[in-house]
């Protein structure tokens, strides 16, 4: 196991790119440090995304959350700037990050940024009867 955190992703190859899928990732845990006060931030990340050739590697995911836990960030700069490093590393199809904030002052926040690959057409979503 680690001892350090780390702001580098890892990837693998995608078992079945032929096909649009949905991987979900929920990291309960992330914390970082607010700007002003330099009092901890909590919150949940949600992660979904459609991968193209590459998936992004939890253990690696794990690690680079880990990174944010000294780090001052507004919510909204920290889930763009998460967004964009997990665009970076996988390359998706699809991916929406919601960063769901604890309490601060009273105000709870829940922040969401997606990614589009502009040449990825969204599958037309099944109604079942």
């Amino acid at each position: 196991m680690p001892s350090q955190p780390s702001k580098e992703l890892e990837t693998f190859d995608n078992p079945n790119p032929e096909r649009d899928y949905t991987i979900r990732i929920r990291c309960p845990e992330f914390t970082c440090l607010c700007p002003k006060t330099g009092q901890p931030d909590f919150a949940e990340l949600f992660i979904d995304y459609v991968a193209d050739q590459q998936c992004i590697e939890l253990k690696s995911l794990k690690i680079y959350v880990w990174a944010f836990r000294d780090q001052g960030a507004f919510h909204e700069k920290v889930t763009n700037e998460i967004l964009s490093d997990l665009v970076a590393a996988c390359k998706p199809r699809f991916m929406r990050l919601t960063a769901e904030f604890g309490v601060r002052g009273g105000i709870y926040t829940t922040v969401v940024a997606e990614h589009r690959d502009p040449e990825w057409v969204a599958p037309i979503p099944v109604t079942l009867p």
